[in-house]
């Protein structure tokens, strides 16, 4: 089984900060509605791009406020996950042109947005480096870790973004507790009161 871990080979962090994964969301409001609207989706959901790019206008549930993802990861299809997101996002995604991608006889075989997985990495990654991520973190995947990090330091259950993250084992969910953020820093300053400053 593969692991995920929070850092890469040299000990740098491979997720974004509370401030860049806001910083990525404000600054996708510069750019177009259908890219601005995606950057939003993995901001709000955690989805894998894949995940994001499955989605289909019957899977946004306006009267409950959630997305409805498809998890693509495990070894058998039909798995389904709501994700809760802001209202704002679901309204400005109804705003948007509708794209037939496969069906004009099946809509719901239709995608949100048309572009393939090489074409939404790039739209992400230019984003993220306009909102001043470090390139190194300009990935998809660091948008995913932050989602899951930011849930767990603002108190939300571990089985709660185990289900949103659409992860399989609860242990995979518990990688992300050890993110080291502000709440973790705040406490252990308790320990450094009354050191000389150095």
């Amino acid at each position: 089984m593969q692991t995920i871990s929070l850092f890469d080979l040299y000990g740098r962090r491979k997720y974004l900060t509370p401030s860049e994964r806001r910083a990525f969301a404000i600054t996708a409001t510069k750019f177009a509605l259908p890219i601005q609207t995606f950057c939003h989706t993995l901001t709000f959901t955690g989805a894998r791009i894949s995940e994001a790019l499955a989605l289909t206008p019957e899977r946004l549930d306006g009267e409950n406020e959630f997305v409805v993802l498809e998890t693509l990861k495990r070894r058998k299809r039909g798995i389904f996950r709501g994700i809760p997101v802001p209202d704002s996002l679901l309204r400005t995604i109804a705003k948007m042109p509708r794209v037939s991608t496969r069906s004009e006889r099946d809509p719901s075989l239709n995608k949100i947005w048309s572009w393939g997985r090489t074409t939404a990495w790039k739209y992400v990654k230019e984003v993220l480096i306009a909102s001043g991520v470090s390139p190194r973190l300009a990935t998809p995947k660091a948008i995913r870790h932050a989602f899951a990090i930011d849930a767990l330091q603002c108190g939300m259950p571990l089985n709660l973004v185990q289900r949103w993250m659409g992860h399989a084992r609860i242990e995979t969910t518990a990688i992300y507790a050890d993110a080291v953020g502000s709440e973790e820093r705040n406490i252990a300053q308790r320990m450094w009161t009354g050191f000389p400053a150095l």
